[in-house]
């Protein structure tokens, strides 16, 4: 078992090694404007958000740190067909099992089992490591909650990576 990465420690160092000035780490709302389910889970439509990299076979894989474009995967899209490239951490294990960063296939086995009423029609990935927050908040973040209301899911599970 590889040991735990310090990210904090990882940017610090990062941004001194470029001759950044130190990274301005986001501060979130207190409390975070976290919002109860209106339904038990058993009824609820799930979505899937991941920042690991995740692609499709057939689609543009992301490129450097920074890139903001976001990939719409099929939920029947078999994990023999999904990809996975990130600057940022040893993909050994997502290339290996995409699972692992993006659980699709455990999301669609608890929809099976009646754990949740149903996976939406598409997840949506992006690669983490966008530095600046303020084109997340105003760019990626948006552009992923405006695609998961017109899927009309009731909850998103978050993979950050």
């Amino acid at each position: 078992m590889r040991p735990p990465v310090d990210y904090i420690a990882r940017t610090r160092e990062q941004y001194a090694a470029l001759g950044y000035p130190p990274y301005q780490w986001v501060e979130n709302p207190d409390p975070p404007p976290f919002a109860h389910l209106a339904k038990p889970l058993a009824q609820s439509r799930i979505g899937l958000v991941a920042s690991g990299g995740v692609y499709a076979r057939g689609q543009i894989a992301f490129h450097y740190r920074d890139d903001l474009s976001v990939r719409r995967i099929a939920r029947d899209t078999a994990t023999a067909d999904l990809r996975v490239t990130h600057f940022a951490y040893d993909l050994t294990d997502a290339r290996q099992d995409p699972g692992v960063v993006f659980p699709l296939e455990a999301l669609k086995a608890a929809a099976a089992e009646g754990y949740i009423a149903a996976v939406a029609d598409h997840a949506y990935t992006f690669m983490g490591g966008i530095y600046s927050s303020r084109k997340v908040r105003d760019r990626v973040a948006p552009a992923i909650a405006d695609a998961l209301q017109e899927e009309a899911v009731d909850a998103v599970l978050l993979v950050p990576v």
